[in-house]
This record gives C-alpha cells, structure tokens and sequence, in this order.
C-alpha cells in the first residue's frame, strides 16, 4: 500500500531536530512521497534544495495569501522562474484568507491572480486556499475555468461547490480535519465526491489527525485520515490509498 500526502510543511522550525531522520523513513512506513508546500518567496531556495536530496519529495513556489503584500514584480517572477525546476510541480499555496486578513483584501486578491495566469503559462496545477473568502475564490477561479486545475487544499466548502470545482478541473483534498468530532459535514461530503477526484494531505505540522490533536503532525499520520475516509465510503483502506494514490499522480504529472 502506497500514499502520498499532497501538502506538508517539513522545512517548518517544528521539524529542525529530526527533518533529516523522519523524510528518509517515510517510504518504509508506507508514505510513498509528498509535497513540500510553498508559503513565501524565502522557500522556494530551501524546496529547491530539499527535492534534490530525496526522491519521493516534490515540491511547489508559490506566496501564500498571508505573504500577499511581498507579492512584488520581482517576488512573482521568482515563483515564476522556479517552475521551471523538474520536482517543483505546482503553483501555490496561493489564495485567500478572509479569517486572518494578515494581508489586505484588494492585495490579496490581485497576488492570487497574477499567480493563477503564472500556473497558466506555466501549465502547472494550483494549490488553493481558500479561507472564509468562498466567493472570491470561486469567481477568481471560475473566471479561468478551462484553462488550469489543481486542488483546494484543506476543503472547508460546500458540497455544490465542490462539484463546481471538479467540473472546473480540481480535485478535492482532506485532511486531518476529517477526523474531527465536529466535521460530520466534512465526512458528508467526502462520501458523496466521486473517488477518482479526492486527495489526501497531512498540512503538517498543523491539522493532526485524531486521536493525537495537540500533537505535531508528520506524513505518517496520514492513515487515521485516510482510515476515515475509507469508512465514511464503505470501501477498504487499500482502496481508499490505490485510489488516493493513483489521483496525486495525475494532479501533480509525477511517477513514483
């Protein structure tokens, strides 16, 4: 059984005493590969660097919707330049955060836009955020329907919406959040999404998975959301990683 975990953050500080152990013992512990997400133009040097080193990480450049003031003519056409690195596969963490609002709105916007017609050009998939700005996202996102896709990280929408965003090309990820006691809806909409378009992701060292909140999340606690998510489906965890496996893949052009 092979998964991959389609969005981590390993170069965080909360991993700088064992970064160098843990990414080397993934694959034994059934963790085929993930990506490292990119959050600011800071990253991109260190993502660079770190997919060199190991085979099964992969990683993304792109300015993260809190960093949206830094995202100067220059700093995009760094994230731009980078894309041109073979294991750097995607365009984000890119979007909009309505929650926080650490960058204002009008900024905000106009980052994630100029970064979508980069992934355009690019033809690179997107790594969405999308926080409390729904609308926004899906206009932006809409506006460009046809000519991109990706996958809404850490999906926190509706259902409908979800199906928009599959017609428009995406797939939808999960995360530990799944397990929460609270995300009935969550689960709801995992169960009824059509297999072939859902992803999972750890975002670690945030989001652990229950039965460990409070605790630093790594890829390995991917299985508690993938065990959830084959429950919520009816279907074996085998399934549940084939299925999840075999769409990370194709969302992000790689072979491992």
């Amino acid at each position: 059984m092979k998964i991959f975990d389609t969005h981590a953050h390993l170069l965080d500080a909360q991993f700088d005493n064992d970064r160098n152990e843990l990414i080397p013992s993934f694959p034994d512990e059934g963790v085929a590969g993930f990506l490292e997400a990119c959050v600011d133009v800071a990253d991109i040097p260190k993502i660079s660097a770190l997919v060199m080193l190991y085979d099964h990480v992969f990683g993304s450049a792109g300015i993260h919707p809190h960093s949206a003031d830094t995202a100067s003519e220059s700093n995009l056409l760094f994230v731009e330049r980078a894309l041109a690195g073979d294991k750097i596969v995607a365009v984000g963490e890119i979007g909009l955060d309505y929650h926080y609002d650490f960058s204002p709105r009008d900024k905000q916007k106009d980052a994630f836009a100029k970064q979508l017609d980069i992934a355009i050009s690019a033809h690179k998939p997107v790594i969405i955020h999308d926080r409390e700005a729904h609308g926004d996202t899906m206009a932006l996102l809409s506006e460009r329907k046809g000519r991109l896709g990706g996958v809404m990280h850490c999906y926190s929408g509706s259902y409908e919406d979800a199906v928009r965003y599959i017609d428009m090309g995406f797939y939808i990820a999960f995360g530990g959040a799944l397990t929460f006691k609270n995300a009935s809806k969550r689960r709801e909409i995992a169960e009824k999404l059509p297999l072939e378009r859902l992803v999972v992701e750890t975002d670690c060292p945030y989001m652990t998975p229950e039965p460990h909140r409070g605790e630093r999340n790594d890829p390995r606690m991917i299985r508690l959301t993938l065990e959830t998510l084959a429950k919520v489906r009816g279907i074996s965890m085998e399934e549940a990683a084939a299925a999840t496996f075999e769409n990370a893949m194709k969302l992000y052009s790689i072979t491992l």
